[in-house]
């Protein structure tokens, strides 16, 4: 099998693997905010507490997570959709398009996720195309009255209410 035939089924199977749906927000080395939107987030460890996510090598902000030492994953909740579009659109002024504040850890927190998690970089992995970050978890906000995103065959938006069984 040729490496564009390998790549095209690869990208189909991870496009048809449900996830969650992450924006990851850090800050430049002036303090300016920055952020995405990711689906590569998972959790690693529980004691200590650690996560994982990974970042394109061509991603214009990514020395800001690569040597930033910081960095806060917002797991998205349902109905962030419009969110979700304006962390994955190049070039647009995401933070000027939501609701957001600087936490005690210097990080910019978007008002409204299902859960955040605010980390020290414990490691930066090179693999492949990609920079795997691990982080050490230093704070944990969770709304209990919202649920997470879904993403599914490259859609996104709220768990359906059949996929509950009671």
């Amino acid at each position: 099998m040729e490496k564009a035939e390998q790549q095209t089924l690869f990208k189909e199977v991870m496009g048809n693997y449900p996830t969650g749906v992450t924006v990851v927000t850090g800050v430049t080395e002036d303090g300016t905010p920055v952020g995405l939107t990711v689906n590569s987030f998972a959790s690693v460890s529980l004691d200590p507490l650690m996560v994982l996510w990974s970042i394109d090598h061509r991603v214009s902000t990514i020395k800001a997570f690569t040597e930033g030492g910081k960095f806060a994953i917002h797991v998205l909740a349902g109905e962030q959709q419009e969110l979700c579009q304006t962390f994955a659109t190049k070039g647009a002024d995401r933070f000027s398009q939501c609701k957001w504040e600087m936490s005690e850890n210097g990080l910019p927190i978007i008002e409204g996720a299902f859960g955040v998690f605010e980390c020290e970089t414990f490691k930066a992995i090179e693999a492949g195309d990609h920079t795997v970050l691990i982080g050490n978890v230093t704070n944990i906000r969770l709304d209990k009255e919202k649920d997470p995103m879904l993403y599914h065959r490259r859609c996104f938006g709220p768990i359906p209410a059949e996929f509950y069984t009671e």
